[in-house]
């Protein structure tokens, strides 16, 4: 027998099944109650963050501060060899489309041949920033050591003309209104494999010898690298820690499990977002369950084609 819902009851698709629940709107973030399997879904975390899923908050609200304080938000991206062919241009189209529409953006483009950078007609306060940089041999260190160049470009000048800025990986492409909801002072994005997983399971590094150690047992969530974001300022410093992390570790002879990834997870345990992204805002369609509401989704890659070295 199907379960009676009371008026005004949210209904949400969940990872395997339906989810319940009920919203209460005060001010521009809302108070909600989700409920997976009769389990109430997280949508704070134990130091009062939001982790933000669609009917979360007051879009409406928000839109109407947002016009009368404007902001100017930066977007980075690195597109590197075959990435560059073959995800940069999509990735832009779709930012265009649906990144912070209505609001001033900065696109920063990092690629290795600027001859590759194809045109494309941007909207209104739509700009576009390009910067040459080497290629690392590996993929790995293509990962880790673009903390480096974004701490030297946020320190340089990014800073200086943005007041928020997202960090995110080129091979992803945006499916809905990605908006102002996700501003905050430090954000961060839920891995969607992980999303319901209990902290034992995470792919922390374990090895004491890293710096990107975690303590098994310890952990709040488990950090998508591919997406992270705040107030010039702490991305600086969250960019900061992780080359520091990365660099020790080589002194040592050491490479984290996950690259770069292992390291923002560490500075996250230690440094707590003020804004989680739910896995909404960062979706892989390979999972084998269905999510409404997808701002932005991991493209079907096949990584021996894209990388010189898998």
């Amino acid at each position: 027998m199907a379960q009676q819902l009371s008026p005004g009851t949210k209904l949400i698709k969940g990872r395997s099944c339906l989810v319940f629940g009920f919203t209460v709107t005060v001010g521009m973030f809302t108070a909600v109650h989700l409920f997976h399997n009769k389990v109430e879904l997280r949508t704070k975390t134990p130091w009062n963050a939001p982790i933000l899923w669609e009917g979360t908050f007051n879009r409406t609200y928000l839109e109407e501060y947002y016009r009368n304080n404007p902001v100017t938000i930066g977007l980075t991206v690195f597109a590197l060899g075959k990435y560059l062919d073959k995800y940069l241009e999509k990735f832009l189209a779709s930012a265009d489309k649906y990144f912070m529409p209505g609001h001033k953006v900065i696109y920063y483009v990092m690629v290795d041949d600027h001859s590759k950078l194809l045109y494309i007609e941007y909207g209104t306060s739509r700009f576009l920033k390009s910067r040459v940089v080497a290629k690392e041999a590996r993929w790995q260190d293509i990962s880790m050591m673009r903390m480096k160049t974004l701490a030297d470009m946020l320190q340089d000048f990014i800073k200086d003309e943005v007041d928020y800025v997202f960090c995110m990986d080129v091979d992803m492409d945006f499916r809905a209104p990605y908006g102002v909801e996700t501003l905050g002072e430090l954000v961060a994005q839920a891995q969607a494999w992980f999303m319901n997983s209990p902290n034992t399971e995470f792919t922390y590094e374990r090895r004491p010898e890293s710096k990107a150690y975690i303590e098994m047992g310890q952990g709040d969530f488990y950090y998508h690298a591919a997406v992270f974001g705040g107030t010039p300022s702490r991305v600086l410093d969250l960019v900061r820690s992780c080359y520091a992390g990365i660099m020790e570790d080589k002194k040592n002879n050491i490479e984290a499990v996950w690259h770069d990834e292992s390291h923002l997870n560490k500075y996250f345990l230690e440094h707590k977002p003020t804004l989680i992204l739910s896995p909404e805002y960062c979706w892989d369609f390979t999972i084998h369950t269905e999510m409404e509401h997808v701002k932005l989704a991991w493209a079907m890659k096949d990584y021996a084609e894209v990388r010189d070295n898998v």
